[in-house]
């Protein structure tokens, strides 16, 4: 790329995790259900899940955010069967600190390293946190 060119805003990963974000309804009688919206950008999604033992063992999202944050939800979708409380609690932490610079080790989650052009877009950051605070919050005892 040229001196001072910026590059594009979105990598061909992120554009593909975009578009398998499939439309899929939302889970007709979910143990919990979470609607939030990102405070900086406008992104929304509500989320639905069911869990057994206080893991997650169905789930469902339906997002409206720019491809980062689509990206992210369908890297949570994919990988957030099975997962407890604490899991969800500590991929959300460590996201943050990953996005914000102050913590190089990639998060453990599968996929989420696809996300790193976004460390550089701030803008971008609320939009890839919904999706694993939606997950965070229905995690939450009632």
């Amino acid at each position: 790329m040229a001196p001072g060119v910026k590059p594009p805003p979105y990598s061909k990963d992120i554009i593909r995790l975009a578009a398998d974000l499939a439309d899929t309804p939302l889970l007709e009688a979910p143990d919990r259900r979470v609607e939030l919206r990102s405070p900086t950008c406008g992104a929304t999604i509500v989320l639905t899940l069911d869990r057994v033992d206080g893991r997650v063992t169905d789930i469902s999202a339906q997002v409206a955010a720019c491809a980062y944050g689509q990206a992210a939800t369908a890297l949570m979708l994919a990988h957030a069967r099975s997962a407890d409380r604490a899991r969800a609690e500590a991929v959300l932490i460590a996201l943050d600190d990953w996005l914000n610079g102050s913590d190089v080790i990639v998060p453990d989650w599968p996929g989420i390293d696809q996300l790193a052009p976004a460390r550089e877009r701030p803008g971008r950051h609320g939009a890839i946190l919904l999706p694993f605070r939606a997950l965070a919050r229905a995690m939450e005892d009632i």
